[in-house]
């Protein structure tokens, strides 16, 4: 199997909104449901989070994501008490960790092993008669990026695996287990169907998850109809599972998990690694992604690059790419000019990043970048714009992204240069739309004056198309 360019998207939205839906539930934390109407905001979490910061949440699945960006077998006893080590270390500062996940790790002792983990995970199930906790099913979605291109029965194995290191009760390791491959097809396929992965569980248990499937499935079904007891796994599967089968957008997905009220940052969170595989990473507003941050010091761009080396089996491709500190630049490709309607804005290509005006101090990138090659002095922006008819299932919220966050870094004061590899297409596409939706720039002039600025333009005729149609009335 090879995967598409638009499968990546997917990949990287399944951690992407994930993290966004973490930390846009946050402040909304134990409150009640929210109508409709209500749009939710970052802001300060319950626990102290600060504004676009993930929870426990995200930071639970961080360790799943970095084994699996780093090549290593989840079924693996050793990667195991890694993921448990690394847990148990972040646990220490954390400003919140559940009471359950905290009450294993304090039945672990030394040294820490998977064997240990499931002892203790096992003893207080046993000693408390449950252990249904949502804890383990708000970390799986990175999971089922490393099972891609094998079996669904290993991600089945995996799944249940690192859900029980915590969770011991059969709930658990279900709903990882059905969450997952969910995940998994719709990477593949663009395809939301829940259902269909039923037939993996166990023959005993596949009634009652079905029927509690349809319940979530059924017509209506909103995620404050399961608000009660949303800490249990089985009802944040539900209630995340209605945010987005309801949704007709991955904003409207995670939106709705948050209106469901109680535990928003959880279902929130596990609403957005299905959503993020149904839509694209492409579909996360640049606003979230320009403020959602969390432990280990990761922002989103670090999400996205860890998703594509998990995706990868922790390989980089033949540029280097995601890992390397540069990506290949052309030099007869090397435009650097001033935007025709904004002196604020310079166009051009990648090569220019290494000579740019010192008042930059923002940059939008629409190709890929190394890990490097911005200035470290510019904030980076970073656009999934592929210079390819057909291959951005998000074309015009992609379009229109781009020049909204080009306007505003202008109105925080930013100098921003604008690129993409050789300043020819995507460049002038954006730099046109930008000037017409957001300088007052009629559409017919917006395009010939940016074609004057770049010596190279060339926009594809998809991007040509579509600017136009955005751009005019």
């Amino acid at each position: 199997m090879s995967i598409s360019t638009i499968q990546l998207d997917r990949a990287i939205g399944v951690v992407l909104a994930s993290a966004a839906g973490d930390a846009l539930g946050s402040q909304y934390e134990f409150g009640p449901s929210l109508p409709d109407d209500f749009e939710p905001q970052f802001g300060t979490g319950s626990f102290g989070h600060g504004v676009g910061e993930w929870t426990d949440d995200t930071s639970m699945a961080i360790p799943i994501l970095n084994a699996l960006a780093d090549g290593q077998e989840l079924l693996d006893p050793g990667t195991q008490a890694w993921i448990v080590g690394t847990w148990i270390d972040w646990a220490r500062t954390a400003k919140d960790v559940g009471s359950q996940t905290r009450a294993v790790f304090a039945g672990i002792g030394a040294p820490v092993t998977a064997d240990a983990a499931l002892q203790s995970a096992r003893a207080l199930h046993e000693q408390f008669g449950r252990s249904g906790g949502n804890g383990s099913l708000m970390r799986t979605g990175p999971l089922a990026l490393g099972y891609l291109e094998r079996s669904p029965a290993k991600l089945v194995e995996a799944a249940g695996a690192i859900a029980r290191l915590t969770h011991w009760e059969d709930d658990n390791a279900d709903a990882c287990t059905l969450w997952c491959l969910a995940i998994r097809h719709a990477i593949l396929t663009g395809e939301l169907d829940m259902r269909a992965q039923v037939a993996e569980l166990p023959a005993e248990r596949r009634a009652r998850w079905m029927a509690l499937i349809d319940e979530a499935l059924s017509p209506g079904a909103h995620p404050r109809d399961f608000r009660e007891q949303n800490g249990w796994v089985v009802r944040a599967f539900q209630g995340a599972l209605a945010a987005v089968a309801g949704a007709e957008s991955l904003t409207d997905a995670l939106y709705r998990a948050v209106r469901g009220g109680h535990d928003t940052d959880t279902v929130a969170a596990i609403a957005g690694s299905l959503a993020g595989a149904v839509f694209g990473g492409s579909a996360a507003p640049l606003a979230w992604q320009r403020r959602v941050h969390g432990w280990p010091g990761y922002r989103a761009s670090d999400l996205a690059r860890k998703a594509v080396l998990a995706v990868r089996g922790g390989r980089p491709d033949s540029e280097g790419w995601p890992t390397a500190e540069q990506q290949p630049t052309y030099p007869r490709s090397d435009f650097l000019a001033q935007h025709p309607h904004d002196a604020g804005v310079w166009i051009g290509s990648l090569a220019a990043l290494d000579r740019l005006p010192t008042e930059v101090d923002a940059v939008v990138s629409l190709c890929r970048v190394g890990t490097a090659q911005v200035p470290t002095a510019c904030e980076s922006v970073q656009v999934w714009l592929i210079d390819e008819d057909g291959k951005n299932p998000n074309l015009d919220f992609v379009l229109e992204e781009a020049a909204a966050v080009i306007a505003t870094l202008r109105a925080e004061g930013r100098t921003v240069f604008l690129h993409c590899a050789e300043g020819r297409s995507r460049t002038a596409a954006i730099a046109t739309l930008y000037g017409a939706r957001h300088r007052g720039v009629e559409f017919e002039r917006a395009w010939w004056d940016v074609a004057s600025a770049l010596p190279g333009f060339a926009p594809q005729q998809f991007l040509r198309d579509s600017v136009r149609r955005l751009a005019m009335p």
